[in-house]
């Protein structure tokens, strides 16, 4: 098991880190040049820029047993497609069972968008500390669960 993570402006990349040195997996945080990271931790891949070249990346690199962290809903469904776990930064667990109706909203939401001429709507919502709770809680959730499952297959 690896975990990879679409790290390009994810607010959770040091609670990975952390969740994952407890658990001895490694880490790789992939990246374009707009947005370099360094770790001390995780295999840092920096990936030139290109629209969805990152996303691309991580997909081909991921495969079955791996968890994914991202926000993006194609990229969790690629992933999903190799075998992978995938969890977005709110901590909501991407299934095969949830994400063709994610993926659903996320297609009316941008015709929705486009209909009404608005080029730009309000940002996120201010992340709390309550939210870096409730991730950790899901990722710690979901790697124990990874881990029971790699026991079982062997």
């Amino acid at each position: 098991m690896k975990i990879y993570v679409d790290a390009d402006a994810c607010p959770v990349v040091r609670i990975v880190e952390q969740t994952a040195r407890e658990n001895g997996i490694p880490v790789m945080l992939l990246c374009d040049t707009n947005h370099v990271l360094h770790s001390d931790y995780s295999e840092v891949k920096v990936i030139g820029a290109g629209a969805d070249a990152v996303d691309f990346a991580l997909v081909n690199l991921c495969g079955k047993q791996d968890i994914v962290v991202t926000q993006d809903y194609g990229v969790a469904a690629m992933a999903l497609g190799k075998g992978a776990y995938a969890i977005h930064q709110s901590g909501k667990w991407y299934t095969n069972e949830n994400i063709d109706q994610m993926l659903m909203e996320r297609y009316l939401h941008k015709k929705a968008r486009r209909s009404s001429g608005k080029k730009h709507l309000k940002g996120p919502k201010k992340r709390t500390v309550e939210d870096d709770v409730l991730f950790q809680q899901s990722f710690e959730k979901l790697i124990h669960m990874v881990k029971s499952q790699d026991k079982i297959n062997l």
